[in-house]
């Protein structure tokens, strides 16, 4: 599937790009070779292929120790805000 310049457009559109007339045909032709790709990979059987946790097989994830490492600022940060109740920030109300 190839995409279109009006595609791109639309796509850029959504995600608030900014993309010059230049840049187009660029944007254009890597968006179409990902959608490709993609499509491609949907093609692919898999139903052979076993489900897993891990890529690597026989390996484990090293985790660190859950410690914490920071100490509690929060009434340091809140002595800057407009205004605070019970140590939460008061905002505007901006939905009637």
């Amino acid at each position: 599937m190839s995409l279109t310049r009006q595609d791109v457009e639309k796509i850029a559109h959504l995600a608030r790009l900014s993309i010059t007339d230049q840049e187009m045909p660029v944007y254009v032709t890597s968006l179409s070779r990902i959608v490709d790709f993609v499509a491609a990979l949907a093609q692919v059987d898999t139903s052979a292929v076993q489900p897993m946790a891990h890529p690597l097989d026989g390996q484990r994830q090293r985790l660190r120790p859950d410690v914490v490492t920071e100490t509690d600022r929060h009434e340091k940060y809140q002595r800057n805000a407009p205004s605070v109740q019970a140590g939460l920030y008061l905002v505007p109300r901006v939905i009637e």
